[in-house]
């Protein structure tokens, strides 16, 4: 459970926007997705069996947890499908990486892109951020595509338990565009989609951030519980979509560094003003260095050089 601010029993606890803000200012920006796809098992001599999963995921957990900052990363991302291919053994496998990766003072993304109305998004939202669910993360990614406001349960519970959210909102693959940049017949969100979800982001963080002190957090403000998803090769059609990303207040995870070719200085150019609320993710170009975990922590330094050097 995370604990409550200031030490003290009454306090609340901490939010997820300070804790990341802290983590990114301690390690440095940079998120490691752990993606057990069966070509990397098979490239570390793993089974794509239960078993490989467990040594997989703890063999990168770690060479995340330790790092001058304290970790080697601000957080894990693992990708919930690559473990549900594996039924019940594999959830088993991620509630085991989640719970230790909480010991070892990580925090955890689960990247599960979850979106459905009513009691099944409740549902979906006790699952992965209430205090007592064996798969409690510190964050979940959200699709928005049912309507922003049906990820309510999401967001409220997210907030209550000190949790965050990341939504999607500008993603890299080629078949987004044809929801994402449209825009709606009657006007009403005022430009995009990928707009609509951008504006309704900053609205419920600045809700939440309101009366919270404005102090930063190292060299960053502390964000509001909702994130968003936004691809790093993407980033610079933002401006176009009319998306003020440094408005959202919020943390933006952004897939594809590395091996899906955005570099630091792209990154920095294509997110501009909004550049230090980027959280980087990058599995393949990390993950192809094990499995000896001095190998993948060797590539963990030089991916969190690439983007604060």
């Amino acid at each position: 459970m995370n604990p409550p601010a200031d030490g003290a029993p009454d306090a609340g606890p901490v939010p997820f926007g300070v804790r990341l803000a802290a983590a990114m200012d301690a390690a440095g920006p940079l998120c490691l997705g752990i993606d057990p796809h069966p070509g990397l098992l098979a490239d570390w001599d793993l089974p794509d069996t239960p078993v490989g999963l467990e040594r997989f995921s703890m063999t990168a957990l770690e060479a995340a947890a330790e790092g001058p900052g304290g970790t080697a990363v601000a957080a894990l991302k693992p990708q919930v499908a690559l473990y549900e291919r594996h039924g019940s053994a594999g959830l088993a496998v991620l509630e085991r990486l989640l719970r230790q990766a909480r010991h070892a003072g990580v925090l955890t993304i689960a990247d599960a892109k979850r979106g459905d109305i009513g009691s099944t998004m409740a549902g979906y939202a006790e699952a992965w951020l209430a205090d007592d669910s064996p798969l409690a993360a510190d964050a979940v990614t959200l699709s928005p595509f049912l309507g922003y406001g049906s990820l309510a349960p999401a967001v409220d519970l997210a907030e209550a338990t000190g949790r965050g959210v990341f939504i999607l909102a500008l993603t890299s693959n080629p078949e987004g565009a044809s929801v994402q940049h449209a825009v709606p017949d009657d006007g009403a969100a005022g430009g995009s989609v990928a707009r609509a979800v951008t504006e309704a982001a900053a609205r419920d963080n600045a809700r939440a951030l309101e009366g919270q002190a404005a102090a930063a957090v190292g060299s960053r403000p502390a964000f509001g519980p909702v994130g968003l998803v936004v691809g790093a090769t993407v980033a610079g059609q933002a401006a176009r979509l009319g998306l003020d990303l440094a408005e959202v207040r919020g943390a933006l995870l952004a897939p594809g560094f590395g091996a899906q070719g955005a570099s630091g200085v792209s990154m920095r150019a294509g997110f501009g003003a909004s550049w230090p609320a980027v959280l980087a993710t990058s599995s393949r170009a990390i993950l192809a260095r094990g499995p000896a975990v001095a190998g993948l922590r060797e590539g963990l330094r030089a991916a969190v050089g690439e983007l604060t050097g």
